[in-house]
């Protein structure tokens, strides 16, 4: 369903690599859909471009993603570009001057400076219909999450409040839905009666690869298990929503990140930080994380983070449900596996290995799959069990996730928007995690670039007590 009237996407921080990287393409996958209608685009940002540059780079982009016809030609034709300091109230309101029909502000810029221009925006009597893109991280804890909030909510309604995840976006995430709710005989045995443990793991091949500005004051708790992690949890957690709207699946993940919290409320014993040290991922030698460009050893920022939670519902009381991101890892694994419970008894006679049933969905960027791991009589040997996997692929999405990201904001459809209050639970989660690390009760551990992360770290269930 393409969107009705007319609508203006206003870019903050147009000329920078978020908006060329992800956004342009995202957007012209969009366009070369049919998704769109009436659509104009105005770029804003510090360099001294002019509308020649600026359709220049949303050709690239567009082409990019492999982007053609009549309305992505029409768009980036009469796209616009001004320079402004968009943390100001004159240049923001030269800016919606500048726009046609219902706005959509997308903050493409760094969060200190995407607080700024909330702020410049507040004596701005903005038009009905205005949306407010925010890219994560929302806040850096709890207070200021808060205040945010407040900021935002002032300026437009929460529903017209986009707090983007694009991870949420991704196709083999979304399937995390399909999986759980339209398969019977898995959704009834996805409790604590039956689940030993849930392992929810991003871990990633990629070293820094030149962000040193955003991710050495970030790291991986913040870049990755503050918001990433942590919607995915909901996902695999949340009761059966009655419709997919976005009221009842926000209210279901909500109540997710409600019940959160550290496993025995010991962050000591159940989190763990790492960062990488020099080697070699997939024929590529990586630095010293220290020797990086733009690093600064002393804030001893992790490559790698992982936590134990608890989410104290009556489906999930007593499952440890553990969430972990790590980066130059040479075995890279971007999945949810659920670990259930082994049978309480088996037939005297049977022998072999008795492995636990388990659950594999993928959360990868790319295509996915789904695999179950189940017991079987070997050939040969029918008492003798072994286990043996059963697979299937995901389709592929149709869009990238910022093309899936961008779709849901010109729809003005919430549902992949991270809600405020979730956006504070969120940090609420892992505020005595930070609090343990910043007081040295949780050593920063090391591991070679290409191995599977330092040795004693488990694959899946509780961590040994240190």
């Amino acid at each position: 369903m393409a969107s009705d009237g007319q609508q203006t996407l206003l870019i903050l921080g147009a000329s920078g690599d978020l908006s060329a990287r992800l956004l342009l393409p995202g957007l012209g996958s969009l366009l070369d859909r049919g998704e769109t209608a009436d659509l104009a685009l105005v770029g804003s940002g510090v360099d001294d471009w002019d509308d020649e540059r600026w359709r220049k780079q949303i050709a690239d982009s567009f082409a990019a993603a492999d982007a053609h016809g009549p309305a992505v030609d029409s768009v980036a034709a009469s796209a616009r570009y001004l320079k402004a300091d968009v943390t100001t109230e004159e240049d923001m309101r030269r800016l919606l001057d500048a726009c046609r029909g219902s706005v959509i502000i997308y903050f493409a810029l760094p969060p200190a400076v995407t607080r700024k221009s909330c702020e410049a925006l507040t004596d701005v009597d903005l038009s009905e219909g205005t949306r407010l893109v925010i890219e994560k991280p929302f806040g850096t804890d709890v207070a200021s999450a808060e205040s945010l909030n407040e900021l935002v909510t002032g300026l437009v309604p929460e529903k017209r409040v986009f707090r983007v995840d694009h991870f949420l976006a991704v196709a083999t995430v979304i399937n995390i839905v399909g999986v759980r709710f339209a398969n019977r005989m898995l959704e009834p045995v996805l409790n604590s009666q039956h689940v030993e443990s849930v392992e929810i793991t991003f871990d990633e091949t990629l070293g820094l690869e030149g962000r040193a500005g955003y991710y050495d004051n970030a790291g991986a708790m913040v870049d990755m298990l503050q918001s990433h992690m942590l919607q995915v949890l909901s996902l695999v957690a949340m009761e059966p929503p009655s419709t997919l709207s976005a009221t009842d699946i926000r209210d279901a993940k909500a109540q997710v990140l409600r019940a959160t919290r550290v496993w025995d409320d010991d962050p000591g014993t159940y989190s763990r930080r790492a960062r990488y040290t020099a080697g070699e991922v997939g024929g590529r030698k990586l630095p010293n994380y220290v020797d990086e460009e733009g690093v600064d050893p002393e804030r001893n920022t992790e490559t790698l983070a992982e936590v134990v939670l608890a989410v104290d519902t009556w489906r999930w009381a007593g499952v440890p449900f553990r969430i972990r991101s790590g980066k130059a890892i040479g075995s890279p694994r971007t999945e949810a596996v659920v670990s259930f419970k082994r049978p309480p008894h088996l037939p005297t006679g049977l022998t072999g290995d008795d492995e636990p049933n388990r659950l594999h969905i993928s959360i990868s960027l790319d295509q996915g799959s789904l695999a179950l791991e189940v017991n079987i009589n070997g050939p040969g040997k029918p008492l003798d069990l072994e286990s043996a996997t059963l697979e299937a692929d995901f389709g592929e999405g149709e869009l990238r996730e910022y093309g899936e990201v961008l779709k849901m904001v010109l729809r003005d459809d919430p549902t992949l928007s991270v809600r405020g209050d979730m956006a504070i639970d969120s940090w609420r989660i892992i505020e005595s995690v930070q609090d343990a690390w910043a007081g040295g009760t949780v050593p920063l551990e090391e591991y070679p670039a290409g191995s599977s992360g330092p040795s004693g770290w488990p694959e899946y269930g509780l961590p040994p007590s240190r």
